[in-house]
This record gives structure tokens, C-alpha cells and sequence, in this order.
């Protein structure tokens, strides 16, 4: 018997299944975009613009509020979709819904945040959030098959 084999740790592993690895990705989304939003705060004139009413895509109205409502509500709701739809019906909506956030941070980080040193951590967060969108999508894309056995 080999040396290596019997000193080395071994440590027990288990596949963890799809949908639980697109539920806490999508909860990673989450976070990443909540910590995004609360450290702009502490961003001078970021803060100041919201206490006059610019929302940072204009003035805070009803309409802008529901808009920020929707796009974060949706990679919540994906939180439970994961577990709890079709796989057929949550592959597709994972795919398609990582493609739009990815797409919407890619733009966001590369047009639409501000190229100054106190926004810098906004891009990396932005980067972030890309490529844990790309894992979904990846995830989703190759969602195993069920074997099926013929009788």
C-alpha cells in the first residue's frame, strides 16, 4: 500500500444538484447587488443626489421605484423558482434570465458607472455579478438528463 494513500486526508463529497446550485447562486446575485447599492451610499455626492430625488437614472418617481422593484425581484423570485418548477420550465428560465443580467451589468459596468477611483468597487462588484450569471447560465445549460431505464 502506498504511503501517500493512507496518510492523505480524504475528505467525504457529495454532488450538490442543480437546483440548489442555481438557488444560491442567484442568492450570491442578490447580495452582491444589495452591498452595491448600500456602499454607493457612502458615496458624497451619490448620497446627496438621492436626498434631492435623483434616483441615478433620474428623479425618484412611482414609475422609477416599481422599475428597481422589478429588477431586483426577479433574480429573488429566481431564488425559489430554482427549487421549485419543472427542471425543463427552470433551465429555461435560468438561461434567459442570466442572459438579461449579465447583459445589464456588462452594460452597466462598462457604460454606466462612473470611471472615478470612489466607483471603482462598484465595477468590481459589477464583474462580480457577471460571472456569477455566467455560472447559472452555465449551471442551467448543462442541467444532467434524466437516465431513463425502458422496462
Amino acid at each position: 500500500m502506498n504511503s501517500q494513500t493512507t496518510t492523505s486526508n480524504k475528505f467525504q463529497d457529495f454532488k450538490i444538484n442543480t437546483r440548489i446550485k442555481l438557488s444560491a447562486l442567484w442568492i450570491a446575485v442578490m447580495l452582491l447587488y444589495v452591498y452595491g447599492d448600500v456602499f454607493s451610499m457612502f458615496i458624497p455626492e451619490r448620497l446627496k443626489g438621492l436626498l434631492e430625488g435623483d434616483s441615478g437614472a433620474g428623479a425618484t418617481t412611482p414609475a422609477v421605484l416599481m422599475a428597481y422593484t422589478l429588477v431586483v425581484a426577479i433574480p429573488i423570485s429566481l431564488v425559489l423558482i430554482s427549487l421549485i418548477l419543472r427542471p425543463a420550465i427552470t433551465r429555461l428560465l435560468n438561461i434567459i434570465i442570466g442572459i438579461i443580467y449579465t447583459l445589464i451589468q456588462l452594460l452597466t459596468v462598462t457604460m454606466l458607472t462612473p470611471l472615478k477611483p470612489m466607483w471603482y468597487f462598484y465595477i468590481l462588484l459589477g464583474v462580480l455579478e457577471s460571472v456569477v450569471t455566467i455560472m447559472i447560465i452555465w449551471h442551467a445549460w448543462r442541467w444532467p438528463e434524466q437516465n431513463t431505464v425502458e422496462h
